[in-house]
């Protein structure tokens, strides 16, 4: 292994430590009783603290120096008083530990009092010191000088390869996180308030299932079958509502075995929810007011800023159909037109379609290209041609159509839902009709027929 300069320094530092008979890696609990926000929410001065974090940075000044400690709720300052720590004789502590064996990024354990400097600044006065865990990288931290910073780490593939370190000198990205989390308990209560339950659903499965997309493939060696990684947990969660659940829901992990983008990983947390004896025209309201109250749960308000713009998740939300929104922003109206027709009209628009792709995803292609970007604000999709959607119900109005709608935000889809089919016979001639595609060469249609779903809607499933 080659390790660079500060890392053999560290590395010495290290063998130093525990020639002192110093343990850097301790294994006895660290008796915290505050952190640096409920300090200096909470401040007083002359209170005695415990608090515990990583040295960000060090600022020696002979008998006296000053370090800022970052803990999971922020920073705060630091005042090492080398006769405050040392009060006898031996300055060693002091001399050599501090001053010459620790580094920025060591976690460190502080007992002490609350002091205000002379410029206002809240300070811990550290009274005694402890060595919880010595880094032997340093960090790629940021230089800051007259104002300017330098060295910033700022490259999007280091960041998110080494997410642990982007989180350390980037205290902002743990946001992301800590809104994920409300997010998440936002929804959860909003579900539960409702009466509906979370459950869980197979995560490996026999017949991949519920999306049109490409699987990851595993092998059960006791078994001697393959098996699938999820890609979607729909017809599991269909499967519970046969059984008399009125409402489910599950936060899933799914795995499709595709492309890579910003906004497309191979790995990814989907929600999905059924409700019984209700219609998509029911999901949509149910939806708007969903995201309206994860909005003020997570910001305090129904406004969220993505880039440049400002999104207002106040309920309602406009909606618009399929082909009123390709005719609206192509000059071409699907309906009625043949899947060679289709074709041509997309390919008259330069986007790039093949022979195997069959109506569905013609339509899907030109949607994607020319429309969904242009929805900012939240808007439903609605009413989309039966070949894109073969779990969808017909439409009751019109057979060519299906009941179903996307939810679209700054051009992109966070929401998909429909009135479920329940007629088991219309949904075996869709997944037959599917494995015709899939022959044909679409890699995004099914290749199976799920006998084992079949069997569950033939007992019978309510309106959902």
């Amino acid at each position: 292994m080659q390790l660079s300069e500060q890392e053999v320094v560290r590395r010495e530092k290290l063998a130093k430590l525990r020639e002192l008979g110093i343990n850097p890696y301790p294994a006895d609990l660290y008796p915290l009783n505050t952190n640096s926000s409920e300090i200096k929410q909470d401040f007083s001065e002359g209170k005695q603290v415990i608090i515990a974090g990583r040295l960000m940075s060090i600022n020696i000044q002979g008998k006296a120096s000053f370090a800022q400690l970052q803990d999971g709720e922020g920073r705060i300052q630091l005042y090492f008083n080398r006769d405050e720590i040392c009060i006898g004789e031996d300055k060693s502590l002091y001399n050599i530990v501090f001053k010459k064996l620790l580094d920025l990024g060591d976690f460190v354990g502080i007992e002490g009092v609350l002091f205000t400097t002379k410029v206002g600044e809240k300070t811990v006065m550290v009274k005694s010191f402890k060595l919880l865990s010595k880094a032997l990288k340093p960090l790629p931290m940021p230089k800051v000088k007259d104002g300017v910073t330098y060295d910033a780490f700022t490259d999007a593939e280091m960041r998110y390869r080494q997410r642990y370190a982007d989180l350390v000198v980037n205290p902002h990205v743990k946001e992301v996180f800590v809104k994920r989390t409300k997010l998440f308990n936002a929804m959860r209560s909003f579900f539960n308030d409702a009466g509906y339950f979370e459950v869980e659903t197979p995560v490996l499965q026999p017949i991949p299932g519920g999306a049109a997309a490409r699987p990851f493939i595993t092998h059960h060696n006791s078994l001697d079958i393959p098996l699938y990684m999820r890609i979607a947990n729909e017809l599991y969660l269909k499967r519970l509502i046969v059984g008399g659940f009125d409402g489910v829901y599950e936060f899933s992990k799914n795995f499709r075995n595709e492309g890579m983008d910003r906004t497309h990983n191979p790995e990814f947390t989907a929600m999905e929810i059924y409700v019984s004896y209700k219609d998509y025209n029911w999901m949509m309201n149910f939806a708007e007011q969903l995201l309206e109250h994860c909005a003020i749960a997570v910001n305090g308000t129904s406004k969220a800023t993505f880039g440049e713009h400002t999104i207002d998740f106040k309920a309602p939300y406009a909606r618009v159909t399929m082909a009123e929104s390709i005719q609206h922003f192509t000059g071409f109206d699907i309906t009625g037109k043949t899947e060679d027709e289709i074709r041509t009209a997309a390919k008259s628009m330069n986007i790039e379609v093949d022979e195997t792709m069959g109506k569905g995803k013609l339509i899907d292609e030109i949607f994607g290209e020319k429309c969904e970007g242009n929805y900012i604000q939240p808007t439903y999709i609605t009413d989309y041609p039966k070949e894109m959607s073969p779990l969808c119900k017909e439409h009751r109005e019109n057979p060519e159509l299906t009941e179903r709608f996307e939810l679209m935000v700054c051009g992109k889809e966070i929401a998909n839902a429909y009135s479920e089919l329940n007629d088991p016979i219309d949904q075996r001639e869709r997944f037959e009709h599917q494995l015709k595609l899939a022959q044909k060469g679409d890699d995004e249609a099914t290749e199976f027929i799920d006998e084992d779903f079949l069997r569950a809607l033939e007992y019978g499933m309510p309106p959902t």
